[in-house]
């Protein structure tokens, strides 16, 4: 057999490894401050040559869902569901509409759901996601994403997540990161979609949970949602989901409102090398714009706080190229 020369091989290896290195791993964000930032912290961190090197078994990454990864506005997409839900079980069962809220969710009301307050939110949210099965549950929702579009953009609502932080996510996976979900939205709506939207695993998702109960339904093990309020991941409740579910504090941390700032805040003071990061969302005609006065997703805090702390405020109008995956 004729031996084949080796220089012309080696060449074509050598640039296939230089052309792999110096490939975008952000390719949707701007060349400004911020993308240097992320990638001059993940060098650093990942570099065993370096004084910032972390070793992969610590390289965690937690991210907030609404309005960091996908949309928000102009309310958390899990309450769209929750009134569609409402409106299917009270065309079987009228009798469970109950209060204003309810009867406003059945409608497809969002004002009037919004006009009972958190009290009213949260019955609408427990009686559309209890009594069933956690399995049911999640079929559901996968059912109901495949259907339904958001009311003003027309898209459908797991279109509606951000081709940056997708590119973000899978950089810091091919950096050896571990990558986790940490949302103040339910644990088994997000567990729904988030493998197949961010390459997420359920296992990696922390939300707020209803209590369940373990029954024999048919004679079949089933663990069901039932109608209260186990655990609400927002806020302080954050870094105490985190400690329960992972047992370390992150390095890497993303959130876009203040619902996010305890767990930025935690994170960013543990020892040795910290990444902080707020989405926030300044453009209006692609996305849309909001912080301080906005119902949902609000920013104070963290706008004021960040910068001093040494977290990067992401800047959607200057910051990202794109928005939305391409389709």
């Amino acid at each position: 057999m004729r031996s084949t020369p080796l220089g012309p091989v080696l060449g074509m290896v050598a640039a296939l490894v230089a052309s792999t290195a110096l490939a975008d791993p952000l390719p949707s964000w701007t060349d400004t401050d911020a993308k240097t930032r992320i990638t001059e912290f993940v060098s650093s961190v990942t570099d065993p040559d370096s004084d910032s090197y972390v070793t992969p078994a610590d390289r965690i990454a937690v991210f907030d869902n609404d309005g960091t990864l996908w949309a928000e506005q102009p309310a958390y997409f899990q309450i769209y569901y929750a009134m569609d839900r409402i409106a299917r079980l009270s065309e079987a069962d009228p009798s469970i509409l109950t209060s204003d809220p309810l009867k406003a969710a059945a409608k497809g009301d969002l004002a009037g759901v919004m006009a009972g307050g958190e009290k009213g939110l949260l019955e609408v949210i427990t009686v559309s996601h209890s009594g069933i099965s956690v399995d049911d549950f999640i079929t559901d929702v996968r059912d109901w994403l495949d259907r339904a579009t958001h009311p003003q953009t027309g898209m459908a609502y797991d279109a509606m997540i951000y081709q940056p932080m997708l590119e973000l996510l899978g950089y810091l996976r091919d950096e050896e990161f571990a990558t986790y979900i940490v949302s103040g939205g339910g644990v088994h709506f997000i567990r729904a979609f988030a493998e197949e939207a961010y390459n997420i695993p359920p296992q990696q998702v922390i939300g707020s949970a209803s209590k369940t109960s373990y029954q024999l339904v048919d004679g079949v093990p089933t663990v069901l949602k039932e109608p209260q309020i186990a655990f609400i991941d927002d806020k302080a409740g954050k870094p105490v989901g985190i400690d329960n579910k992972i047992g370390k504090r992150p390095i890497f941390v993303g959130g876009n409102s203040d619902g996010d700032f305890e767990m930025l805040e935690w994170a960013t003071a543990g020892e040795g090398p910290r990444f902080g990061l707020i989405v926030h969302h300044t453009d209006g005609e692609r996305e849309f714009a909001y912080d301080r006065d906005s119902s949902v997703g609000k920013l104070v805090r963290g706008l004021d706080e960040g910068p001093e702390r040494g977290w990067l405020i992401v800047d959607m109008a200057e910051d990202w190229e794109t928005i939305w995956p391409a389709r």
